[in-house]
């Protein structure tokens, strides 16, 4: 009796189940998803596509253009514009561009609808080791993930780069991969229909779309997380310990060679069954201080920014803080503001707040070597120290050196000048490693980073 019970529970499950998925595509069509499709697309904000129609034009004749886009389609005369080609460069020095690709304003909103209507059925069937794009898990989950399973002494890890994942998806597999979820075939259709958009290039030519998902759509970082959890489930199955934002996946192990075996295979399985390409310059094998994962590395067990995180930073600060500009302080340190609130806002997550400390020293540094420089002549200068409260005898002796902007930059009487409080109470300059949040260490602790 029981059984029967629990039998005819699972079948009444199947059976809502398939009343809920048979009328996605008529909730597609409703000015009610519609109209939420737009509140998501105006909310990420963005730009204009090939038509050139803002989110400002759209909204002035929203019920309007949602009720054609309704009509549409319903009728089966709705079709995706091709999308703008956009090329931004990646961060670092010499790492190529990234191709973006920015629909027009009605196909986001169609795009937006359908994720909104299709995220609550695929997302739980994703693998909890999967943290990227998905409602209520962040970078922050995916980096502790990682320090956990090193701590529990699987320090060596595989780091999987995939070659141009977006540009790459396999139209077809990705479709049927949809299908074992989704049985409305209106649905996939309409999928279909927009992955195949086409592009539009600078000289206004139109690409075809054989292959890969769209960048800058927002149903694409959906679409990538279905694709990659056949690559989840295929790492569960063989019991490895993993961690996947989008499609940056890495596996630990315990030894060299298990690494080195997961390497081979893995790879093989992703080039072979995924038709996506590794690219083996990036790939690796090595300890988990010597990988980067989203801007983190575990060292000891701890999480750190990345080396090679804390330098793009330095170059930011850098370009923010030009050599021989004559733009009023004020306006430097706003877009400093703008740029760090939210560089730090991420990158807190590191346990030591010592390195969030060295960048807003590094500011600092450069906003004074940027105050010593618009004084132009030594006489100026001498002049400016005295003026706030540096002595006569000490101003003289540090101004009339050999010593060139940088190294004066760093003199006590310039710090005496202009010093840290100075920047921080008057002139508002933002400062993040004072926050003291539960799991930092002590300021006075310093990590070497690879």
């Amino acid at each position: 009796m029981m059984m029967q019970k629990k039998k005819l529970g699972s079948e009444m499950k199947q059976v809502k189940l398939s009343i809920e998925e048979s009328n996605l595509f008529e909730k597609l069509c409703s000015l009610e998803y519609l109209t939420e499709g737009f509140r998501a697309v105006k909310q990420n904000r963005g730009s204009p596509g090939i038509d050139g129609v803002t989110i400002e034009e759209f909204e002035d004749c929203l019920d309007q253009e949602l009720m054609q886009l309704s009509k549409e389609l319903e009728s089966w005369t709705y079709k995706p514009n091709p999308v703008r080609r956009v090329e931004i460069p990646k961060p670092g020095k010499n790492t190529g561009i990234r191709l973006l690709g920015i629909p027009c304003i009605r196909d986001r909103v169609v795009q937006a609808t359908l994720k909104a209507i299709l995220e609550p059925i695929l997302d739980p069937t994703f693998s909890d080791n999967s943290y990227g794009f998905r409602p209520g898990r962040n970078q922050r989950m995916a980096v502790e993930t990682a320090q956990c399973i090193v701590n529990n002494g699987k320090k060596v890890v595989v780091d999987i780069d995939i070659s141009k994942f977006f540009d790459r998806v396999h139209h077809d597999r990705l479709i049927s991969r949809l299908s074992l979820f989704i049985s409305d075939k209106r649905i996939l259709r309409i999928v279909g229909m927009t992955l195949r958009s086409g592009v539009m290039m600078a000289d206004g030519g139109i690409t075809p779309s054989l292959e890969g998902t769209v960048q800058g759509s927002p149903l694409s970082p959906l679409l990538s997380n279905v694709v990659l959890d056949e690559l989840d489930k295929e790492l569960e199955r063989r019991g490895l310990a993993f961690c996947r934002y989008a499609d940056d996946s890495i596996i630990f192990v315990r030894s060299w060679k298990a690494a080195e075996r997961v390497m081979e295979s893995i790879t093989r399985f992703i080039e072979t069954r995924l038709k996506l390409l590794i690219n083996q310059r990036k790939s690796k094998v090595a300890l988990s201080k010597d990988v980067v994962f989203l801007g983190m590395t575990i060292v000891q067990g701890t999480i750190a920014i990345a080396a090679r995180s804390l330098n793009r930073a330095m170059q930011k600060v850098k370009e923010l803080t030009p050599r021989g500009t004559f733009q009023p302080l004020e306006e430097t340190i706003k877009s400093i503001n703008q740029w760090y609130v939210g560089w730090s806002g991420y990158f807190s997550m590191t346990q030591y707040p010592a390195q969030l400390e060295r960048i807003e020293a590094h500011v600092r540094r450069r906003l004074r070597s940027q105050l010593v420089d618009q004084q132009k002549r030594r006489r100026y200068l001498f002049k400016k120290l005295v003026k706030r409260g540096v002595h006569r005898r000490w101003a003289a002796k540090t101004v009339f050196s050999n010593k060139g902007r940088w190294a004066l930059s760093h003199t006590l009487a310039v710090e005496r000048a202009y010093p840290n409080r100075w920047f921080i109470k008057e002139m508002k300059l933002k400062v993040r490693s004072d926050d003291n949040l539960r799991h930092w260490f002590d300021i006075s602790k310093w990590v070497k980073v690879t």
